[in-house]
């Protein structure tokens, strides 16, 4: 898995499998432009922004780091899963009407011009919840490590 940011808004993380790559960074930018479609992007991207100015993140294990930083990775890798969470939480009712609707295809039963389009054009929202549904799950497993260091730098000194 690679990651990518940028520089105008940092707190965005994208995530594509594999390492980095032309085809990775069209993958990344991919997902940018869902964000931008949808709205999530909370910064404008100039005109001929490309694939070369996403800048990759290089993780390092939170145990690696001092203390101050471990506290601060942690605190991003929450916020990180927390944003995920939402946007599964959102995205998924829709996305599971997509899916049932998707059967119509695997049926006997004629279907109309205007059925297909409409399923066609819920693809996006499936591809959307999935693709937020995997990094959901990923960046848990990340979070799991995050909440141990929270927790460590929460206790109280033994008197």
């Amino acid at each position: 898995m690679v990651q990518y940011t940028l520089a105008q808004s940092p707190e965005i993380i994208l995530t594509v499998p594999g390492k980095d790559s032309a085809k990775a960074r069209e993958k990344a930018m991919d997902q940018l432009m869902e964000l931008m479609d949808s709205g999530s992007l909370p910064t404008e991207l100039e005109e001929g922004f490309g694939a070369q100015q996403l800048i990759e993140v290089k993780e390092q294990p939170i145990e690696s780091t001092s203390g101050e930083d471990a506290i601060t990775q942690a605190v991003q890798v929450l916020s990180n899963l927390a944003t995920l969470k939402l946007k599964v939480q959102e995205s998924r009712s829709e996305a599971l009407e997509v899916r049932k609707a998707v059967d119509v295809l695997f049926c006997d039963e004629s279907v109309t011009e205007e059925e297909i389009t409409k399923l066609k054009e819920g693809f996006k929202v499936l591809k959307t919840f999935a693709t937020a549904n995997l990094r959901y799950q990923e960046a848990r497993s990340k979070a799991e490590q995050a909440r141990e260091v929270l927790d460590q730098a929460l206790k109280s000194p033994d008197k």
